[in-house]
């Protein structure tokens, strides 16, 4: 009687065991580098919810802000890797991942507003630009906007003549090298987990953000001058390691990227508006000197940079820069 007691109980242990076991939770380690309660920050919490909330809680989204997980030098590896799951880097990350078409968003003034970047984003365009991560390991599943960028310094830079000899943080892209260079600046890669530190300390005189990035990581403290140039984008991809999504139940990965869908278009609806109260939250906070552009500064801005795009043309692609320029000339722009 007592063996078959004790087989009983080991019989029911193993099936609550194997039950509580099936029911486990699908997990996906969302990791990103700025602060929570940026764009990115603010629609990767959305994602989570609505992902849990889809699966019915069959998917558990961990969201890692601000870098604790992994710095933006080593996220891309760790996803490719299987260390981490899903990441929304920023667009720049690929081209030294080796993908280097995704450098046309780095590229100054080639979108003159935000319905060209959406036609690029959500267009044919954007549909091969994610084809092109497969072979990488990744799947993208979607573009996230956070807005343009504005130069910061501790000097005033109303011209381009302003930035000669300046030492500026950028993220590791040759356009944005390009960039920098074109302007008489001396361009500088780092984390993003750095550049506060970097300006504190005078390692580097300034930097470009959009507004939220600087005032989420309180880089407008150390910077006492802001000129809003709007000469470039910063995006990001939403992307998983490959093996792991075509890994997913069918079902599961369908839900996800209706979750997904829903959180872009979140994403895409705050951008503007959490830049626009960031910048004016940079101006109240009375450490900062917001300067903007006349247009005759804007057009010295333009005709300074414009070159890089023929510059870069062997890099990214020739055909490539043109057929966003096609967009922009569909919707009125020069």
């Amino acid at each position: 009687m007592k063996l078959k007691s004790v087989l009983f109980s080991l019989l029911t242990a193993s099936l609550v065991s194997g039950a509580a076991f099936a029911q486990a939770p699908i997990v996906i380690k969302f990791s990103h580098v700025v602060s929570s309660d940026t764009p990115k920050g603010k629609a990767a919490e959305r994602f989570k919810e609505l992902a849990e909330k889809a699966t019915k809680g069959r998917v558990k989204v961990e969201v890692y802000a601000n870098s604790t997980l992994y710095k933006d030098k080593e996220e891309l590896e760790a996803l490719q890797l299987g260390a981490v799951q899903m990441l929304a880097p920023s667009l720049a990350k690929f081209g030294p991942l080796g993908v280097k078409e995704f450098e046309v968003f780095d590229l100054p003034y080639i979108f003159p507003a935000k319905d060209v970047l959406y036609a690029v984003t959500e267009g044919q365009i954007g549909k091969d630009l994610m084809k092109k991560l497969e072979p990488k390991g990744i799947t993208g599943l979607g573009f996230w906007d956070n807005g343009f960028k504005v130069m910061s310094a501790n000097k005033p830079l109303h011209m381009p003549a302003d930035m000669k000899g300046q030492k500026m943080r950028i993220q590791s892209s040759k356009v944005l090298d390009a960039q920098m260079r074109a302007l008489g600046a001396n361009p500088q890669v780092l984390a993003f987990s750095e550049v506060y530190q970097a300006l504190q300390t005078g390692v580097v005189d300034g930097t470009e953000n959009p507004p939220s990035n600087l005032y989420t990581q309180k880089m407008h403290e150390v910077q006492k001058h802001v000129t809003i140039t709007n000469h470039g984008y910063l995006g990001y991809a939403v992307i998983v390691n490959k093996k792991f999504w075509d890994g997913l139940p069918a079902d599961i990965r369908g839900q996800l990227d209706e979750a997904m869908k829903s959180a872009t278009k979140y994403a895409n609806a705050i951008a503007q508006q959490e830049n626009d109260n960031a910048l004016e939250a940079v101006k109240k906070s009375g450490k900062t000197t917001v300067y903007a552009l006349t247009p005759q500064e804007k057009a010295e801005w333009r005709k300074a940079l414009l070159p890089v795009q023929k510059e870069m043309e062997s890099r990214i692609g020739k055909d490539l820069i043109s057929n966003v320029n096609k967009e922009a000339a569909k919707l009125g722009y020069k």
